[in-house]
């Protein structure tokens, strides 16, 4: 059974709960302080230190754990739109401690520099990623390379340009792909008219600005709502508002005529072993898509989940980390 969120809280951010007079202020006047807080105390519980690396003036956001070298591959985490590499502690919470883990903010997204829309395509942000690799030298090995929907458009396609990089390839839920069936957000974007210009008062599913539309979103997202305290929606919620404007580019860029199928027109340049891991009940992506990559490559490894939504990191973390782990073995004694 995957951890609620509460255990979770009790299990990695207890401490936070010490009745500390600026702490309790923060809470009920800065719900944002106290998600920041919660996640850089489960950051440090995990043992994941924040780094910085620099391209030129271009700055690099990361999350690291581990060293890299030796006989197991360093495994890279690129996060989905409008996260953060903080979406991937609750898997990291399963994975060795011996295992080196990367975690980057992708291009625009928390730490990492915010410049214009060229880098926020998905041909752009595999770009920036190679940049990356190559600045703390990741690229000295083969790695394995995981990416979650708009990371996963960015992960197939990066392994797709730099097949020298990756040893092995994970996409979950990606996005990218031409869907036989038509997800429910899908349909939403449809509504937008996305050949017009979007009115800055018109919503997108996916960037809220209430706390109606947040939990609408995680409604779409999950297969069941997670049980989230009030004050962490609320803290969500405050730390998104101002980057909504940010948001909205991405989200023109990845759905525009240019990203929108980029995964699909590169699956035929993936050469590592690839895992496709997607929820069952995914109303954001729909599940058809796994069938869509496995055509194309018959020699990847499909693993479906029931009960399960878009959300999958945050859903069935446990579980998660688990398949990754075991295709990562198998594609390392494979090598």
């Amino acid at each position: 059974m995957e951890p609620t969120w509460a255990k979770t809280l009790l299990l990695t951010g207890g401490v936070l709960l010490v009745p500390v007079f600026a702490l309790v202020t923060s809470v009920v006047f800065w719900p944002g302080v106290l998600l920041k807080a919660y996640n850089w105390y489960n950051r440090r519980l995990q043992g994941m230190a924040v780094h910085y690396t620099h391209r030129g003036s271009y700055r690099f956001c990361y999350s690291t754990r581990g060293t890299p070298g030796g006989a197991t591959p360093s495994l890279l985490l690129l996060h989905g739109f409008a996260a953060s590499k903080d979406m991937w502690l609750p898997v990291v919470m399963y994975l060795p401690r011996n295992l080196h883990v990367v975690c980057l903010d992708m291009p625009g997204h928390e730490g990492t520099s915010r410049t214009g829309a060229e880098d926020y395509s998905i041909q752009g942000q595999a770009r920036r990623v190679h940049q990356f690799v190559r600045s703390v030298g990741l690229d000295k090995s083969p790695f394995h390379l995981v990416g979650a929907s708009m990371g996963g458009n960015v992960a197939g396609v990066y392994a797709g340009l730099y097949p020298a990089d990756v040893c092995s390839l994970t996409l979950v839920c990606p996005a990218g792909l031409v869907y036989p069936t038509e997800s429910s957000f899908i349909a939403l974007v449809k509504e937008l008219d996305l050949e017009k210009p979007i009115a800055p008062s018109k919503p997108i599913p996916l960037i809220p600005t209430s706390m109606q539309e947040l939990e609408a979103m995680l409604k779409l997202c999950c297969y069941k709502s997670p049980k989230i305290p009030r004050q962490f929606l609320r803290g969500l919620l405050a730390n998104r508002i101002p980057n909504n404007n940010f948001y909205r580019e991405v989200f023109l860029e990845i759905v525009g005529e240019k990203s929108r199928h980029l995964l699909q027109e590169h699956l035929n340049l993936i050469t590592a072993p690839l895992q496709v891991i997607w929820g069952k009940n995914d109303q954001i992506l729909d599940v058809s898509g796994a069938a869509v990559i496995q055509k194309a490559l018959s020699h990847c490894q499909v693993d479906l989940l029931d009960n399960c939504g878009h959300a999958i990191a945050l859903e069935r973390p446990r579980k998660f980390a688990n398949l990754v782990l075991d295709f990562h073995n198998k594609a390392k004694k494979q090598a």
